[in-house]
């Protein structure tokens, strides 16, 4: 079964022009095991955001007031950094996936900053946007959650760094992540409501996300909501 479907997929992927995805969502959305089976299933190259590389971002779990700033300013360089190598081309791969955008940065600044500090940090993002023109995805897919789903999926990993995590912050990300992609123009967005999907377990709901994901008759903004296709195959 395998073996035939990768033909298809490969013509799929071909007639779509997508050759660059980055993965979008919030703490807890599933962005980073979907950009991950994605890579798998395309054999394409995967570039993950390297959150535990941040020194600041522990401390900022426990002391938002004091850290935030810290650990903001170490994902902006560090996220920079890391965009810059998307502008060579992999040497053994023809599709890049990614579990970030660059511009998603500026969310967590407005969320987490002080004025002050906020204008600081506006300063630092100017001067790296003049550096030179960073790499854009041929799509964003935008992975859209309950609260309720997010915080169960917080909980489910189990990561000490996020054990103190409220819920009250989740639901102030989710909507500043909501109101930042209902302006988002830079790229082809698909937005998916993933509240009730499992595409990690449910094999189905996987292959139906990856057809939308390449379908060739997408505008520049979608909107996918398997639960429609959920209550067809009942």
């Amino acid at each position: 079964m395998k073996e035939k479907e990768t033909p298809l997929l490969n013509e799929l992927v071909a007639n779509s022009g997508i050759h660059h995805i980055a993965v979008e969502g919030v703490i807890g959305a599933g962005k980073t095991t979907l950009a991950t089976m994605l890579a798998e299933k395309l054999h394409a190259e995967v570039v993950l955001e390297k959150f535990e590389e941040n020194p600041f971002l522990p401390k900022f779990y426990d002391d938002p007031d004091r850290y935030s700033f810290q650990t903001q300013i170490f994902f902006l360089l560090s996220r920079f950094k890391q965009q810059q190598s998307l502008r060579q081309p992999g040497l053994f791969h023809y599709n890049l996936i990614t579990d970030y955008i660059f511009e998603k940065d500026k969310i967590f600044a407005y969320l987490n900053l002080s004025d002050e500090e906020l204008k600081l940090y506006e300063m630092l993002f100017a001067s790296l946007e003049r550096t030179q023109t960073l790499h854009k995805p041929d799509l964003v897919v935008y992975l859209q959650s309950s609260v309720s789903r997010l915080m169960a999926n917080i909980r489910k990993r189990a990561r000490p760094m996020e054990k103190n995590m409220s819920e009250a912050y989740i639901k102030d990300l989710n909507d500043a992540y909501n109101y930042f992609f209902f302006h988002y123009r830079s790229s082809p967005l698909l937005i998916v409501n993933s509240t009730e999907i499992d595409f990690v377990n449910d094999e189905k709901d996987f292959d139906d996300l990856v057809n939308e994901i390449f379908r060739s008759d997408k505008s520049a903004v979608e909107y996918y909501n398997p639960l429609r296709h959920t209550a067809k195959r009942k």
